[in-house]
Order: C-alpha cells, then structure tokens, then sequence
C-alpha cells in the first residue's frame, strides 16, 4: 500500500470526503472472554467539518477513535468493517504505513495532557520531537518551530514556556501543548478525545475557540469525542450518539437536542444542565433517578440569638515559597445546614481555600472558626488527632485516584470508622458500614468489589459513604462530579442534595461547573487570583452578576439550548 498524503494542504476543498468508517467492529480479551467494545459503527467525515461524537463512558466512544487511529490496547482486536482515508483502505495498513498517518495526516489530542506528556523532557523538546518525526530537522530549527507552534496556540510567555515542564504548567497550559504537538506536521484531521475535561468553563472555551480557529485557518477536520452535550452543540456542525458500542441517533446539533428522536439521545438531554433546570429535571430524565422527588428547599434549622455560624473563615491568606499569593484575605461564614459554592478559573484559590477549611494545609494568615472552636490553631500534621475531625470532612474530585486500590469498597468505608470512631467488632462495623453505603445508594453486593470493579458512580458513592460515615456536620466537596456522564452525575447531585435535607450537612461545594453550583448552592462565592470578588445568593448572582469577571464566567457556559453552533469564520 502507498503512503498517505501527509499535510491539510493537500486535503482539497472543504466538503471533499475524508474519512469512511463502514460497519466497524472492535472486541477486547478479558480473562471473562471477548467482549464487544464496538458493534457495526458507520460514520463519515467532510474535509474541514467538525463532527461531534457524544455518549456515556463505555459507549464505544474513544474505541472507535483509537481504532480510526490503530492505537488499540494490545487485547483490542477489529474485528470487522472497514476504516477508510480519502477513499484508502487503512483498516489494516502495515506499520510504516501507519507511521506515515499518526500526527501527519490524523493526530490525537488525548484526555489527561499530564498523563499524555512525558514528565522529564521540557515541553520545547517534546514539540520539537513531533516535529522530527516526519521532517528532517536539525535540532535549532526544531526548536524555533516548537517555538512558533506554542505561539499559535496562544500560550503567554512561549519563550519561558519552551524550556518548562509539564508539571510547573498549568492544566489549560499542558492541554495548548498537546494541541501544539498535535498540529505540529499539519494533520488533516485532529481526533479530540474530551479535550477539556478538569479545565475551567473560560479555560474550556479559550482552548476550543482556539481549536476551531486553528481548524478554519488550515483547513483541518476535527471529531470532537465528549460527554458534555452543551460543547458539541456549540462547536459541532453534526453529533453522532454512541450507546453501547452502536450509534443510535445522529444529526445536526440543533436537529438532535431540541428534537431527540432515540430514549437514550432524550435521557441524556434531559440529564445536562440548563441555566434554568432543577436537579429534579436533571434526575427525571435518568433510568436511576424516574422515581426521584423533586427537589425541596432546604429548611435551615432556627437558631437561638448570638449562635455562632457552623464555619467562620476571617481574613484567611495562603502564601507558597516563591511569593505566590494563592489566597488573599478571604472572609465569609457558613450556616448549619447551609451550602456555599466556590467558582472561578483554575489558579483562582479555590482548591487551596478547600484544602484549609478541611486542615490539610495550614493558613498563613488569618483565622478559621469551627462552631466557635478555633482550627486554625491546630497545625495540619495534627489535625487528624483532633476530636473536631470527623466533623468536616473531604469529597475529591477523583473517585478512583482517592480510593485505595488495594481497599475493597468495604475497606474503605469501614477506614474512618475504625479510625475516627473507634468500631472494632465486625459485627458492628458491617452494620456501620451498610448503613453508610445503603445511605449513599451503594448496593450491598458491590461492598466486597475493588475500586477497578467500579463504574465511575459507583466509586463516587464509595466516597460519599466513606466522607458521611463519621456522621460530620460540614462536607468539603471538590469536584465531587467533574468526571462523571450526564447521567451519572446527575444522580449523585440528587443524592447529596438528598443527604443535606435529611441529615442537616452544611456543603462548601468546590466547582468549574457554574450550573451544578446554582442547583446546589443557595450562596455563591466567585474567586480570582485568590480574592473574593463576588459574593450573594446563587439566583441573584446568576441572574444578574454584578462583575464583569463573573459576566464572563456565566457567557462561557455551552449549553445544549443553542439556536445553532457556532460558525467558523470564512
């Protein structure tokens, strides 16, 4: 088989057929058997067209990608179909054939840019090998086209940049890398695997802005893999839904959200959330959650004159080595029973501000009060002695990075009850820990099952039932849904909602997601570059914000009610 054309330039006039997927069909080997990972997908793309691929994790999604791509794990086999690039049969092209097609004609941008880019070589050199793979370069020249490559994808100061290391970047900052090693040799096609999951919703459109722009100018064609609905329908000129490894339903984005003809393509609208939409909505459109209650307000218990507030943060300031000021004098207050949402960009103190409240860090200045009870007064390395740590505690963002691997589901429930509560007979601690995860929606069969056994929800409910079963009065949440489905994500939302009606919990919920926190929150605190610069009731400030940072927060939200997506300029 001849080599494939290599660069953009050569893809001809827009609308010209690109790529053909025919029947495809992908199976992976288990110790279980063969598993159909995907079933008889057929899909078509344009020269320069942006097409949309949305679904749940397990869908077949980033499957299908990979193998477009022939980047399948050793156990992933096609099975079936036909994969074809500008009318060339490459479904089983040889190696060098291949090499010729990675990052020259089609090119990746994958999930995780930290886990993507090798920690010990700078950024400049990793570009300039992209380069070098398909170029003759010497290793100056390499080095001046990385340079201009990390201008193009708008990255301040490339010339620092050049020389820095993934890890003394940003998470927006690695994601414009990937991008730039992504485009190095003028790819014809860019296949974008959620390329802006953990990135915060001005990051999330500065960096898809930028995709598309760099799309138009050369002329490139984009397959944008996502479970977030709103972004296709804002970037997307048609969206293909994936369900279990089959497309179900695909059409323009207008077409297909205002009008989903498939159960599956309803539930998932039903289930992203909407400027106006309720976390009962959300749930109703779930296969988990048709039964769930609407949401009720949450009665805030009376309280006698002159009580003190659950939490009182007073002029709270966090300075690193370096002179980074990652919080500047905070100050806010937390009812019983109240929650209180954190927003702004990533760097805007909000993980850190979390990482104080919780004692995992000590506060450089300023003082935290605990129902009147000081805990800025107890360093960090000893908080955990402290009879008052069982009564705040921490859900992270990622469920499975935060639970033990070694830990069954029982184990790590039943951790802080031995350690924080003192339950040592079985007996009692099997009682304990059922009763935490029949509280967090956990089924008791899945108590014996390791983190690795577990859906993305289920360990998210492990979490929860490990955060609640101390019984604490004020729950730290960061992230708790970032990487969740639709779906998913909005059962846990109905879940913790449910837990701080019944058991009075007070939440600081940590968020990019602007419209999870309105739901949430009955306050909402807008951080950036560590300084309060709004604060109010969540249906006032979304309505009618009062900054233009927070204005340009609201603005940046993509939404699924989209009258069309977003043109690219001719």
């Amino acid at each position: 088989m001849s080599a494939l054309p290599l660069a953009a330039k050569d893809a001809g006039t827009a609308g010209a057929r690109l790529l053909d997927v025919e029947d495809l069909q992908v199976s992976f080997s288990t110790r279980r058997g063969r598993v159909e990972a995907v079933r008889g997908v057929s899909l078509s793309l344009d020269a320069g067209e942006t097409l949309g691929i949305v679904g749940e994790s397990g869908s077949g999604k980033s499957v299908t990608a990979f193998a477009v791509t022939h980047l399948l794990e050793a156990a992933g086999r096609i099975t079936g179909g036909r994969i074809a690039y500008r009318g060339r049969d490459i479904t089983r092209a040889s190696w060098k054939t291949l090499r010729s097609t990675h990052g020259a004609a089609i090119s990746m941008i994958f999930q995780n840019p930290r886990a993507a880019l090798n920690p010990i070589r700078t950024v400049g050199l990793q570009i300039a090998d992209a380069l070098r793979v398909h170029a003759d370069l010497g290793a100056a020249e390499a080095r001046e086209r990385a340079l201009g490559l990390l201008r193009d994808v708008m990255i301040r100061e490339p010339e620092k940049r050049l020389d820095a290391y993934p890890h003394e970047l940003s998470g927006g900052m690695c994601q414009r890398v990937m991008i730039a090693m992504a485009i190095a040799s003028e790819p014809a096609l860019l296949i974008a695997d959620e390329p802006t999951t953990g990135l915060d919703v001005t990051t999330q459109k500065t960096v898809m802005d930028l995709l598309a722009d760099i799309a138009r100018r050369r002329g490139m064609a984009i397959i944008l893999i996502t479970h977030d609905l709103g972004l296709a329908a804002t970037y997307c000129q048609r969206v293909v839904v994936m369900e279990q490894g089959r497309i179900v339903e695909q059409a323009p984005p207008l077409q297909l959200f205002q009008a989903p003809r498939h159960p599956y393509t309803q539930r998932l609208v039903a289930a992203s959330p909407t400027p106006t939409s309720t976390i009962a909505d959300l749930v109703a459109g779930t296969p988990e959650g048709a039964a769930a209650p609407a949401r009720l307000p949450v009665a805030q218990v009376p309280q006698p004159p002159g009580t003190p507030p659950l939490l009182e943060v007073q002029g709270v300031a966090k300075h690193f080595d370096g002179g980074i000021v990652a919080v500047h004098d905070v100050s806010f207050r937390l009812a019983r029973g109240e929650s209180l949402g954190l927003v702004g960009e990533s760097g805007s103190g909000k993980s850190t501000l979390s990482r104080i409240l919780c004692r995992l860090i000590d506060a450089t200045h300023g003082e935290v009060l605990f129902d009147g009870q000081t805990l800025s007064g107890i360093p960090a390395r000893d908080f955990h002695r402290s009879p008052l740590r069982r009564e705040v505690q921490l859900v992270f963002q990622d469920p499975h990075d935060s639970l033990n691997p070694r830990f069954s589901a029982w184990d790590c429930i039943a951790h802080p009850l031995r350690r924080l509560m003192g339950l040592k007979g079985h007996a009692e601690l099997d009682r304990a820990v059922r009763d935490c995860a029949a509280r967090a929606g956990l089924p008791g069969e899945l108590l014996d099952r390791f983190p690795h056994q577990l859906s993305g929800g289920q360990k998210a409910r492990v979490g929860i039932a490990r955060a609640i079963a101390c019984k604490p009065r004020l729950l730290i949440l960061d992230e708790p849904t970032a990487a969740l489905d639709v779906s998913v994500q909005a059962v846990i939302l109905q879940l913790l909602d449910r837990l701080r009606r019944e058991e009075g919990l007070a939440f600081v919920f940590v968020s990019h997601d602007l419209n999870v926190v309105r739901m949430m929150c009955e306050r909402t605190l807008v951080l950036r570059n560590g300084r309060v610069v709004e604060e109010g009731r969540s249906t006032e400030l979304f309505s009618a914000p009062q900054s233009d940072y927070t204005r340009a927060l609201i603005d940046a939200i993509p939404h699924v009610a989209l009258a069309e997506p977003r043109k690219r300029a001719a």
